[in-house]
């Protein structure tokens, strides 16, 4: 019986000085593609975004100018 008490100490002490695995990144589980998906859809948007700013400071350039001139 006491053999067993001294397995069972042993095993727990293992157990917890074992250290804990690193955690995988989001990515590399079930749902990683929908998560690079997500990820292209707002990278997307933001150059969107970024492309109808720019044409509009450049529709207002030309009216400037033409109210200007």
């Amino acid at each position: 019986m006491r053999w067993l008490i001294a397995l069972l100490l042993i095993a727990l002490a293992i157990w917890y000085f074992l250290p804990e695995p690193e955690p995988r990144p989001v990515e590399e589980t079930f749902i990683g593609e929908e998560i690079k998906a997500l990820n292209k859809a707002k990278q997307f948007e933001q150059e969107y975004l970024e492309a109808v700013r720019e044409r509009q400071e450049k529709m207002e350039a030309e009216l400037d100018e033409q109210d200007g001139g």
